[in-house]
C-alpha cells in the first residue's frame, strides 16, 4: 500500500511520504518534507520544507510543523499544539536565517494546545500536558505541565505515570506493563 491523501489535501512535488501514511482533509505538505511510513496527518495540518517526521507519527488536527522541526518515530502531536522556529518574530524583519532547531525524540507525546518554543529537545517518551508551554530541554520520560512547563513526575513508555520516591532515587514499575524504571536524580532509565 502506498501513502494516501484526501482529495482536498495538497502534497507538493518532491515531498517524501512513507508507505501507509495518510494525509487528511485540507492538509499541506511542502516539497522538502520527509515523512516516514505508517503515520497520520490529521485535518488542516501543515508540514514545512525543512521538516523530518519519523515512522508511525500521529499529528492531530490543526498542527503546523514548521521548518527546523524534527519528530522521531512514534511521536504524538495533540490537536492544535504549536511549534515555533524563531525566538523574536517580527512581520517587518525577516529572520529565516535565525531558525532554531527543535528535536522531539522517539515516543514523546505533545498534548493538545501545548506550545514547544524552538531551540530545544523533548526527550524520548516524555509527556507534555495539554496547554503546557515548553521553553527548554525536557528529559526522557518527564511529565511536564504548566506555563512555563515544569516537571511534576515521570511517565512509562506505555504512557502511565510512575510512582517514584520523592527522594529522587529508586525504582518503579509501569502499572500497565510491569516494565521497570530507575530514577537517579533527574534521569530516568528503563531497565
Amino acid at each position: 500500500m502506498a501513502w494516501w491523501k484526501h482529495d482536498s489535501a495538497v502534497v507538493d512535488d518532491g515531498a517524501q511520504i512513507g508507505e501507509g501514511t495518510k494525509v487528511w482533509h485540507f492538509s499541506h505538505v511542502c516539497a522538502g518534507a520527509r515523512i516516514g511510513p505508517g503515520g497520520s496527518l490529521g485535518q488542516n495540518v501543515f508540514v514545512g520544507n525543512d521538516v523530518v517526521i519519523g515512522a508511525n507519527a500521529r499529528i492531530q488536527n490543526n498542527v503546523s510543523v514548521y521548518d527546523a522541526v524534527t519528530l522521531e518515530d512514534d511521536v504524538f502531536c495533540g490537536p492544535s499544539m504549536v511549534f515555533t522556529n524563531v525566538m523574536n518574530p517580527r512581520a517587518a524583519v525577516s529572520r529565516k536565517s535565525e531558525y532554531r532547531r527543535t528535536l522531539v525524540r522517539r515516543g514523546a507525546t505533545l498534548g493538545a494546545n501545548c506550545t514547544i518554543v524552538c531551540g530545544g529537545t523533548v526527550g524520548a517518551w516524555a509527556f507534555i500536558g495539554a496547554g503546557a508551554v515548553v521553553t527548554g530541554d525536557v528529559p526522557d520520560f518527564a511529565l511536564m505541565v504548566g506555563v512555563p512547563a515544569r516537571r511534576i513526575g515521570w511517565m512509562s513508555r506505555h504512557g502511565e505515570r510512575l510512582a517514584l520516591p520523592a527522594s529522587g532515587h529508586g525504582e518503579a514499575a509501569c502499572p500497565a506493563t510491569g516494565d521497570r524504571y530507575r530514577l537517579d536524580g533527574d534521569t530516568l532509565t528503563a531497565l
